[in-house]
């Protein structure tokens, strides 16, 4: 289904003005790396599904901040995961329609499982990473009906916001600070969800990803998400009450496409997922081994190639930049009118 648009996005010319001023002075692009759907874990024993802290991917993460002392990683964490699959297992009632869309599709946590709070000793491993901030990735990371992880896609913006509240809520239970920004799953931002998200104090968004389109400085995302905004570069959304944040970089891409994208003056946003296989279902972005020392080699490629001239940036640091850039904006703009 075709995303509606909830954004009003500059014009093609401004777009390319305004995104060389979020790059700090002697840069001349940018790298930021996130990773998607964080939490304790959970491991099968016999019939039982149960929490776990699970440190694989987040070791692999650990490994590669070791060797890259300028690496910056947003961590996108869910407040209380209850997904089990993101796929239907209820296959038969999958098939209904009208009927399908009243039940979870899968068997899913009980609520509370794998609340941040109820596990203490994974919130003080998230603390201890070195170059790590936490980003905001949903509540339960789950919804009735065939679309299992977009969570927030069918509901209003009064019960998107209260969402987010219990979300805000868990995270100041557990006593895990966050960064203002979110990636919501399955890349969905409804116009209900990006009214609740500034109404809670979000600042920035990453609601697209596109590892297909080609990269020019005019390239808008086509894929996942939301469609229409800047492929490789920052850009203002929602009457620029809220930064967008495109991920145009994964396992699957070639360093080709990392190089264009940073020869244009963009930001590299590469994305990976906590988890590579989920009861059948196997992520190609999951940071496993091979990916791990895919990323190595791209890099120490970009260490080599663009020595200081690139920032290498996080999504809560960058969205800092830019709030700042915009401040410093009005601030001579109303000076010129005065």
């Amino acid at each position: 289904m075709r995303q509606k648009q909830p954004c009003t996005t500059v014009s093609t010319e401004n777009l390319r003005e305004r995104a060389l001023e979020w790059l700090p002075d002697g840069k001349r692009a940018a790298v930021c790396f996130s990773i998607d759907d964080v939490h304790p874990g959970m491991e099968s024993n016999g019939r039982r599904v149960r929490p776990v802290v699970t440190r694989d991917t987040l070791g692999h993460l650990h490994w590669l901040l070791d060797r890259h002392s300028q690496l910056r990683a947003t961590l996108f964490t869910t407040a209380d995961w209850r997904e089990l699959s993101p796929l239907p297992t209820r296959r038969l009632l999958a098939q209904i329609p009208y009927l399908r869309d009243r039940f979870f599709l899968s068997e899913i946590l009980p609520a509370g499982s794998l609340r941040l709070s109820s596990h203490p000793e994974f919130v003080q491993f998230l603390k201890q990473l070195p170059q790590v901030e936490i980003g905001l990735h949903g509540l339960h990371h789950v919804q009735r009906g065939l679309h299992i992880p977009i969570e927030f896609q069918k509901l209003s913006a009064t019960e998107c916001k209260r969402a987010l509240q219990e979300m805000i809520a868990i995270f100041a239970e557990a006593g895990l600070e966050f960064a203002p920004v979110m990636n919501p799953p399955g890349w969905e931002m409804s116009e209900s969800l990006a009214q609740a998200m500034i109404d809670v104090g979000i600042k920035s968004v990453s609601s697209a990803r596109d590892i297909r389109t080609p990269i020019s400085p005019t390239a808008t995302t086509n894929m996942s998400g939301l469609k229409g905004v800047s492929l490789i570069y920052p850009e203002r959304i929602n009457a620029e009450r809220l930064l967008h944040i495109t991920t145009n970089f994964q396992a699957t891409s070639t360093i080709d496409r990392a190089l264009e994208i940073l020869e244009h003056g963009g930001l590299l946003a590469i994305k990976a997922h906590a988890a590579k296989t989920v009861l059948g279902y196997t992520a190609l972005d999951g940071l496993d081994e091979p990916y791990r020392n895919y990323l190595h080699l791209i890099f120490t490629t970009l260490e080599t190639m663009y020595g200081d001239s690139l920032w290498w940036t996080s999504i809560g640091e960058l969205t800092d930049r830019c709030m700042t850039v915009d401040h410093r904006r009005n601030v001579a703009k109303a000076g010129m009118r005065s």
